[in-house]
């Protein structure tokens, strides 16, 4: 199976490689072209953003926590789509020092092993001419990543677009389409990224004014015909289920979960069970296991402290089988919660775990963990590999911990989760196993 593709990419983050990917998709999208997204890198906000785009579940391809075998199974799921679009992160070849599962962690590395050219994004406001030195740059940085062309953005008026173009004709680098001031998706932030696709209203009605702009500014002809065929290699399969019947917290305090990980878990015949914190509701009576993904329980603290029905059903769950949280889930398990007005909410009590987004400091990165004890069916002494990202701090911890962590670089981790009977959870998010 051989689908063709590019990655869209930019020389540094902020330079519209978000927007520009949301607008190609939904216009491809609206020319009857079967679009698959993916989103380099651990980003769980892009890629919800994508299947609102374009109607297919986009999924992360990380070069530093996926090895190759698993890069190219989660490639395949582009399945019999006519074309597949990818974004990268932060600029093309940004990423860690220290070499992980199939790379560093690169837009890069994944265009070079799936063989798709390139699209960059030059965020040309501030220069004209010059930008065609940025381009030449990156096609000549790395022999096996192949630039395609460039879409100018943030463009300022039809001269400057002359310009711009003049010198990217010279340097050889073809133009694909210019965009204008002002024309990016205004797409709100908060502390974790993008405020999520799901919280966004008028999205879809903003996206078709998107796609619009770029049917009539963009050579979405040209793009196509970019795109290359990459001959998914043999083998490889998404990571296996840690239970058959897994409740997993499903809304908008709780939706940082892997697309890959549920469809491998699904694939594998596992059952899922969404339940939502925020309505209250409890997991399924017969699960065999409980997830609580990250998210943003801190907005939320005080309407899942009330809810009831759904503390009580993961108390009672917690008697006899295993519960387990990532970052905003395992807050969520511990005894409190104190938001950033510092008000302290209490919180399900399964752990000795006190957490403060009053005082807000970033831990980010990738990380490499050992199990020291069992997650449901991953048993202890299991190698993961995933990333942490939040502005939480630990006030209390007093359970032993769940795992032995380090950074990109090997160096130790002092954020090691934690474990009380059937309880678990960590600041960890899983990507795959090490």
């Amino acid at each position: 199976m051989t689908v063709p593709g590019l990655l869209v990419s930019a020389p540094a983050s902020g330079a519209g490689k978000t927007t520009v990917t949301l607008g190609l998709l939904r216009a491809l999208r609206d020319v009857g072209v079967t679009v698959q997204p993916f989103k380099c890198g651990p980003d769980y906000i892009d890629p919800a953003f994508h299947r609102v785009a374009c109607g297919r579940p986009s999924f992360n391809l990380d070069s530093w926590a996926m090895d190759g075998a698993l890069l190219d199974r989660v490639a395949a799921e582009a399945g019999d789509a006519d074309m597949i679009v990818a974004e990268g992160a932060m600029g093309l070849f940004d990423g860690v020092a220290g070499r992980g599962a199939a790379g560093h962690g690169t837009a890069a590395d994944v265009a070079r092993r799936m063989g798709w050219p390139v699209l960059l994004v030059l965020d040309i406001s501030g220069q004209a001419q010059s930008c065609a030195a940025t381009a030449l740059g990156f096609a000549r940085f790395d022999p096996d990543v192949t630039i395609a062309g460039v879409i100018l953005n943030r463009v300022a008026s039809p001269r400057h677009e002359r310009l711009a173009r003049a010198g990217l004709a010279a340097a050889g680098i073809a133009v694909f389409g210019a965009l204008p001031q002002h024309a990016d998706l205004c797409l709100s932030e908060r502390h974790l990224g993008l405020v999520q696709a799901g919280e966004r209203e008028g999205l879809d009605q903003a996206l078709e004014r998107h796609g619009a702009l770029m049917r009539e500014r963009v050579d979405l002809a040209a793009v196509r015909d970019a795109a290359r065929a990459h001959g998914v290699r043999a083998g490889g399969r998404l990571p296996d289920p840690p239970a058959q019947r897994i409740a997993v917290a499903q809304d908008v305090a709780f939706s940082f979960l892997y697309p890959h990980l549920l469809e491998g878990w699904r694939q594998a015949g596992a059952q899922i069970m969404p339940f939502s914190p925020l309505a209250d509701e409890a997991p399924a009576d017969d699960a065999d296991l409980i997830w609580l993904p990250g998210g943003y329980p801190e907005l939320h603290a005080g309407t899942i402290a009330g809810a009831q029905h759904f503390l009580t059903g993961l108390r009672r769950h917690a008697e006899d089988r295993p519960v387990h949280g990532e970052c905003g889930g395992y807050m969520v398990l511990g005894d409190a919660l104190i938001d950033r007005d510092g008000t302290a909410h209490r919180m399900a009590g399964l752990l000795g775990l006190v957490t403060s987004h009053a005082d807000r400091r970033l831990h980010l990165g990738y990380r490499r963990a050992e199990l020291l004890a069992p997650v449901a069916g991953l048993r202890a002494g299991t190698m993961l590999r995933g990333h942490e990202f939040h502005y939480s701090t630990i006030l209390g911890q007093d359970d032993a911990p769940l795992m032995r962590v380090t950074d990109a670089d090997g160096a130790a981790v002092a954020e090691t989760g934690s474990r009380r009977g059937w309880a678990s959870g960590s600041f960890f998010h899983m990507i795959a196993s090490a």
